[in-house]
């Protein structure tokens, strides 16, 4: 917003709450922010996004980032979303692919992957979409895929057994904002358990993963930010698509590599917008 032209208490006025994950926290939140007649609310996750929808129809929303705004019921339409909310959106089905090709480069011996989902982010219609292109990569390259799902962090320890059970090679995680806020700890049990995994935001690379695939999360807030400047100066947020990501990015970790075992091919690294040693 700075660069924007906004200074935090000269022209605007920004009201931070924090819902910690709690949904009728949040929903206590949005009313409160209701009552306080903002000219907007940014929301930051699906959750968040919904409590704001819920609890109003004429003051602006914009939500970022988050995995599949129509499934999760908060617009009906991309293009045009209309309503009183808009946003960004991080999620990229024809991303499933190519992240199977880029972890197959790094781990050509693959031969069995784990893909792992959280049910209901993102919807069911979108993991199958992710999971199809996901699955024809999959053929092309003669890997078998292993799908499973974790409904909260405590089914983490059951998922990464059965995965060890069924002897997977690798790992790719459908994006899902609950992956996002564990991290750490998902990166750490892979890596424990010398298994390569392919992330879909830079951020699982630079706490210790192997690689990650995707838009970079830090432009999807700051693009989040222009929208806000468009409604503050009088568009309608039902006008405003709901931005997809155009720009993706390949970070590779080394020193993760080394951990595991693993020699990076020289052509994978030169495909690499950081490398991280």
């Amino acid at each position: 917003m700075r660069e924007l032209g906004y200074t935090e208490g000269q022209n605007i006025a920004i009201e931070r709450k924090f819902g910690e994950g709690d949904a009728d926290r949040l929903r206590r939140l949005a009313t409160e922010l209701v009552e306080r007649q903002v000219d907007a609310i940014v929301a930051l996750g699906t959750p968040a996004a919904r409590a704001a929808k819920e609890a109003t129809t004429t003051i602006p929303i914009v939500f970022s980032p988050i995995a599949d705004p129509i499934g999760s019921g908060l617009v009906a339409n991309l293009a045009r979303p209309g309503g009183n909310i808009t946003g960004i959106t991080f999620m990229a089905p024809e991303l499933g692919g190519k992240r199977l090709e880029l972890l197959k480069q790094a781990v050509p011996g693959m031969t069995r992957v784990g893909v792992l989902s959280h049910p209901g982010d993102p919807s069911e219609a979108t993991v199958k979409s992710v999971l199809e292109q996901t699955e024809a990569a999959a053929r092309a390259l003669g890997v078998q895929l292993l799908r499973l799902e974790a409904q909260g962090p405590n089914d983490f320890d059951r998922v990464f057994a059965a995965m060890s059970r069924e002897r997977v090679g690798g790992l790719i995680l459908i994006p899902s904002a609950m992956f996002i806020d564990e991290r750490r700890r998902i990166v750490n049990v892979v890596v424990k358990d010398r298994l390569p995994a392919m992330f879909y935001f830079r951020e699982f690379a630079e706490v210790g993963g192997l690689m990650s695939y995707g838009p970079n999360f830090r432009e999807l807030f700051r693009r989040a930010a222009t929208y806000v400047d468009k409604i503050l100066k009088g568009a309608k947020p039902g006008d405003l698509p709901v931005e997809q990501p155009t720009k993706f990015e390949l970070v590779i970790n080394l020193k993760t590599a080394k951990t595991l075992g693993l020699v990076i091919p020289q052509s994978l690294l030169q495909q690499a917008d950081q490398v991280v040693e």
